[in-house]
C-alpha cells in the first residue's frame, strides 16, 4: 500500500482502518516520516491544542512479588545497579509530602505508581487518598493488574481521574516469555474493570522489546476495546544493567516516535504520552513533533524523594522539560486548573461514561 492511501485511511478511519495501512505508516523512512509527524502534529493541534500536561511521580512501593521477574525491569528494589539498591513502601504522610511538593512546582497531575504486591490494590486506594485528601492534583494509579473490583470502586469514589494497566505488548508468546510471573489476561479484565467503573483508562505499549510492526497496529487497534480509554503511553525499551535484556538494544527514538504519531492519527482527542525516561529527557521535542501532549515522569527540583524512572533510570526536569516545551512553541500546563482544562476533552468523556455506570 502507498503511503499516501495509508495515511489517509489512518486519518479517516481511526482505530477501525486496516492493519495494512497502520503498518505501512509504521514503516515510515526518509521524508516520509516527516509528512507522517506533521500530519499527527496537525491533528494534535486540532483536537488538543498547543497545551503539554505534565505528570509527575510518585513511586508508591518498589517491592515487587512478581516471580520470574520480569526481563527488562529495573524498577523493583535490587532488580539492576542503575534502579534503586533498597527496597522500599511510602507512607500516606509520604505520600502527601511529595504530592503537596509537586502541586506547589506548579505540576497538574501526578502518577502513583507501585510495584505488586498481590493486596488487591489497597496501598493504591492509600496513595489515592493521601494526594486527594492534601492536594488538588489530577491523579493517575499505577499499580498494573495489582487492583479489585472493591478497590477499583474506592478509587472512582475517591475520585481518581485515570488508572493505568500497561499491557506493554499483546503477542503472548512474547509476553509469556518476556514476563513469565505476569499475567496477560489478568491486565486485560482490569482495563476492563476500570471501564465498567467509569474511570478513565490510560494503557499503553512498549516499542523495541522484540515486537513486529504487525504487534503494534493490532495493539493499537485492540485499545479501542475499552470504552474508557483516555490516555495511550508509547514507551521505549531502554536497557537496564543487570536485567535478562541488558544486551537487548535500545528501541531508537524513531521508532518509538512513530508510534506516538500513528496512536495520535488514530485516537485523536485522547492524550498521548511520553515518558521522559523512555523517550530521554532532552528529546522530548521529537515526541511533541510526533504528537505526545503529556510528558510524564517531570520532577520538580522540590521533590522530597529520589526518583528513578521505570523505563531507564533518567528523569526529566521540570525546568528543562518546561524550557524545551517552550522552545518548540508549545505551551506547559503548570496549574491544576489549567490541566483540568487540557483534558477536558477526555475527562467530559470520562464522566459522561461515569454517570452512564452510575445510573
Amino acid at each position: 500500500m502507498r503511503f499516501k492511501r495509508a495515511l489517509r485511511e489512518v486519518r479517516t478511519d481511526r482505530h477501525q482502518a486496516d492493519e495494512e495501512a497502520i503498518v505501512r505508516l509504521l514503516s515510515a523512512k526518509g521524508p516520509r516520516v516527516h509528512d507522517l509527524f506533521r500530519t499527527a502534529f496537525e491533528e494534535r493541534l486540532q483536537h488538543r491544542g498547543e497545551r503539554v500536561m505534565l505528570t509527575s511521580t510518585v513511586h508508591v512501593t518498589n517491592e515487587c512479588k512478581v516471580r520470574p521477574r520480569c526481563a527488562f525491569c529495573g524498577f523493583a528494589a535490587g532488580a539492576s545497579p542503575e534502579g534503586y539498591d533498597r527496597p522500599f513502601t511510602r507512607s500516606y504522610e509520604e505520600v502527601a509530602e511529595a504530592a503537596q511538593a509537586i502541586e506547589e512546582a506548579g505540576i497538574p497531575r501526578v502518577s502513583c505508581s507501585g510495584a505488586y504486591r498481590g493486596d488487591g490494590g489497597r496501598l493504591a486506594v492509600m496513595a489515592a487518598r493521601a494526594v486527594k485528601e492534601n492536594t488538588d492534583l489530577l491523579v493517575l494509579i499505577n499499580f498494573g493488574h495489582d487492583l479489585s473490583r472493591e478497590t477499583v470502586r474506592e478509587l472512582r469514589e475517591l475520585g481518581v481521574e485515570t488508572v493505568c494497566c500497561n499491557l506493554e505488548t499483546i503477542n503472548r508468546e512474547l509476553f509469556e516469555r518476556l514476563k513469565p510471573g505476569d499475567d496477560l489476561d489478568a491486565r486485560i479484565r482490569v482495563c476492563e474493570l476500570v471501564c465498567e467503573h467509569g474511570i478513565g483508562l490510560s494503557s499503553g505499549l512498549l516499542v523495541g522489546i522484540g515486537e513486529s510492526r504487525e504487534d503494534r497496529a493490532r495493539h493499537l487497534r485492540f485499545l479501542a476495546r475499552f470504552e474508557t480509554l483516555m490516555e495511550i503511553p508509547i514507551m521505549g525499551f531502554n536497557p537496564y544493567r543487570g536485567t535478562p535484556m541488558e544486551d537487548h538494544p535500545r528501541c531508537p527514538l524513531l521508532e518509538q516516535a512513530r508510534v506516538m504519531a500513528v496512536a495520535r492519527l488514530m485516537y485523536p482527542d485522547l492524550m498521548i504520552t511520553a515518558p521522559t525516561p523512555t523517550i530521554g529527557p532532552e528529546e522530548v521535542q521529537v515526541a511533541l513533533m510526533a504528537g505526545a501532549d503529556n510528558l510524564a515522569t517531570v520532577i520538580p527540583d522540590n521533590h522530597p524523594h529520589e526518583v528513578k524512572g521505570v523505563g531507564s533510570p533518567r528523569t526529566g526536569n521540570l525546568d528543562r522539560v518546561i524550557e524545551l516545551i517552550e522552545d518548540a512553541g508549545l505551551k506547559p500546563v503548570l496549574s491544576v486548573e489549567e490541566g483540568r482544562e487540557a483534558c477536558l476533552t477526555c475527562l467530559e468523556r470520562r464522566a459522561s461514561l461515569s454517570m452512564q455506570h452510575s445510573s
